[in-house]
């Protein structure tokens, strides 16, 4: 048996950034450990769960509001990178990385609800 969502490469894309974000918080101080680590997490793996939950047995509608809460959940991603390189946590490198996944992650979210009917 397969998902729908098991199906979309942007959900493919969505599994990366979470695992490139889980990566990068093992850097992170112990003392942002209930503050920045774990919001940028969160994000990171709603973007994932909402396409997920949203092409799930849903009307086209309630996956497009789904898809809308993906987007959103990224760019929280994108908020948390600046906020973790303002407080010198994070790398220009590994910022510009997890940057460019999200950048691209909300194009092909941004398609797909735009593609559907």
């Amino acid at each position: 048996m397969s998902f729908k969502f098991e199906k979309l490469n942007v959900w493919d894309l969505s599994i990366e950034l979470s695992n490139s974000v889980h990566q990068l918080t093992k850097k992170f101080p112990k003392d942002e450990l209930f503050i920045l680590t774990s919001q940028i997490k969160r994000a990171a793996d709603s973007i994932t769960l909402n396409i997920a939950e949203g092409s799930t047995g849903q009307t086209n509608d309630e996956f497009k509001r789904f898809l809308s809460y993906s987007i959103r959940s990224a760019a929280e991603v994108v908020a948390c990178l600046y906020l973790g390189k303002k407080r010198e946590i994070i790398n220009i490198e590994d910022f510009n990385k997890i940057y460019i996944q999200t950048e691209e992650i909300i194009k092909k979210l941004q398609a797909l609800k735009n593609s559907i009917k």
